[in-house]
């Protein structure tokens, strides 16, 4: 089971180096077998060598080593930082910054290029939703196109953004449906993400359709991320 923390802009260097260590010790010290994953915001990345049992990746990055692209990080920085996992296509991106799929498809093949594990996110609006599974499906079949899904490193995460940070997750059957569709044109892992929290993960990641989740704001705190660890 997969299961991911995205800070979003969220937290700082020392407050993820301690979120980190706790993490890190509740891992080994209930002898944690899932693959665990932390997404900070760009300026909380540091060097975490040190600390095991949870790789931690970026949340965004440019697909060039370095250049002339203000306010943005490239590769040459992640890797002075070891970082070698990051998040691709989520609705926040897409949506209030104005990524295009072309530019998500631009960014998925240069990290798969220096063979990064990608997290990559998929999600149809509310309009979509209410047009029914079929529409669905398509709208987000749609987000992977130029995305090569044999890719050996990639993990898809569904992410309704009508349930996103709105504390309504999508129906069990929803998600049930939802994956099952998708999965017929997938081989990688499918992830959910969308108002995951400690009252409603352990009915979710039961769907043998999840192969785990990714989470928001509820895994902010440490001591409910290791709940919610628990309770798969």
């Amino acid at each position: 089971m997969i299961l991911a923390a995205n800070f979003k802009t969220n937290h700082t260097r020392k407050s993820t180096r301690h979120y980190l260590e706790r993490l890190s010790n509740f891992l080994f010290e209930t002898s944690c077998e899932h693959d665990i994953f932390l997404f900070p915001p760009p300026l909380a990345l540091d060097f975490f060598d040190d600390i095991g049992g949870v790789c931690v990746g970026t949340q965004n990055a440019y697909p060039a080593p370095s250049g002339a692209f203000t306010g943005e990080a490239g590769s040459e920085q992640l890797e002075e930082l070891a970082i070698q996992t990051i998040l691709i296509g989520h609705s926040e991106r897409r949506g209030i910054l104005g990524e295009s799929q072309a530019f998500c498809a631009e960014k998925f093949r240069y990290y798969a290029s220096l063979g990064y594990t990608i997290f990559y996110c998929i999600g149809e609006s509310l309009e979509v939703r209410r047009a029914g599974i079929e529409a669905t499906i398509r709208h987000n079949l749609s987000q992977l196109e130029g995305i090569d899904l044999s890719y050996p490193k990639l993990i898809i995460a569904y992410e309704p953004i009508w349930a996103i940070g709105t504390g309504v997750s999508a129906s069990l059957e929803q998600i049930q449906e939802t994956h099952a569709a998708l999965k017929a044109h997938l081989s990688c892992p499918l992830l959910y993400g969308g108002s995951v929290n400690l009252s409603n993960i352990a009915e979710i990641l039961a769907l043998p359709e999840v192969d785990g989740a990714l989470i928001g704001s509820a895994s902010l705190k440490v001591e409910d991320f290791c709940q919610m660890i628990q309770k798969i």
